[in-house]
């Protein structure tokens, strides 16, 4: 008997909750990530647990994930790097740096809308843009 994984209502599970970015900047993660952290207050923190490793024609691709939990929050934001030595994590948005994920309970637009505006503010940043998840064809490769 063989199983099969639906990964479509995995996706579709994983996605109820959340709210995507794209951003062009073509800087460092971890320079990106300190400007996170000075301007959002925020904690991004890289998480080995959550990396995404993917292989193709017999070479690894590993793609790291930035994590800051919220505090007293039941919301957490998760940073991507799309790209890793000429692969990327989503080949259908090859022009994005990152990825942003927000996933949690009661985001208001506003806060996106806010996080997005300071992004805009970053040397470096040439583009944030609000993404849907109907959107990416490879949503597997963002679930962890």
């Amino acid at each position: 008997m063989k199983l099969k994984l639906d990964v479509a209502e995995m996706a579709e599970e994983f996605f109820e909750d959340a709210h995507l970015m794209g951003i062009v900047a073509p800087i460092r993660d971890y320079q990106f990530c300190w400007h996170l952290n000075q301007h959002l207050r925020f904690r991004f923190r890289v998480n080995v647990d959550l990396e995404i490793q993917m292989t193709k024609k017999n070479r690894h691709y590993y793609f790291p994930i930035y994590e800051y939990q919220e505090p007293q929050l039941y919301r957490a934001h998760y940073l991507y790097r799309n790209q890793h030595d000429g692969e990327y994590l989503l080949p259908e948005f090859r022009h994005l740096d990152y990825i942003w994920l927000t996933k949690g309970e009661n985001i208001q637009e506003g806060l996106i809308t806010e996080i997005a505006q300071t992004i805009r503010s970053f040397n470096g940043v040439q583009l944030v843009v609000e993404m849907t998840n109907e959107k990416i064809r490879n949503k597997e490769h963002l679930i962890f």
